[in-house]
């Protein structure tokens, strides 16, 4: 079966720097989208970037543009999250997703994605 592995989570300080990755597997048709979403206590899970694992598009966030970079190894079947800069609101339980077998929907829109990850916590202090 389909499985997303995230690690790379972990608590550091503001300003400071985390790399998450999210290693999939298990699926015999194409992965069209990739990505992270994150989710904090009380909020709304909301899309922070996504890569078109085809065509190399990127999409982020308004939050975090600037500051986090997506990235893909398609050989290891692999997305990346690079955190720069990071900040006390950035701090959530980060959900690696993937549109695996179907197209279309927005990709800021959790309904888009069909797997998910179990989640890697970020924690940032001020």
């Amino acid at each position: 079966q389909v499985q997303l592995v995230e690690s790379g989570g972990g608590s550091v300080q503001a300003g400071g720097s985390l790399t998450l990755s999210c290693a999939s597997s298990g699926y015999a048709y194409s992965r069209n989208l990739m990505g992270w979403f994150r989710q904090a206590p009380g909020k709304e899970r909301e899309g922070v970037a996504v890569i078109g694992t085809r065509s190399g598009t990127t999409y982020y966030a308004d939050s975090v543009k600037g500051r986090f970079t997506i990235s893909q190894d398609n050989a290891k079947n692999t997305v990346y999250l690079q955190m720069n800069s990071l900040k006390p609101e950035d701090t959530a339980m980060y959900y690696c997703a993937a549109q695996i077998g179907r197209l279309g929907g927005s990709w800021y829109a959790w309904r888009t994605y069909n797997y998910w990850g179990q989640g890697t916590q970020v924690t940032i202090s001020s």
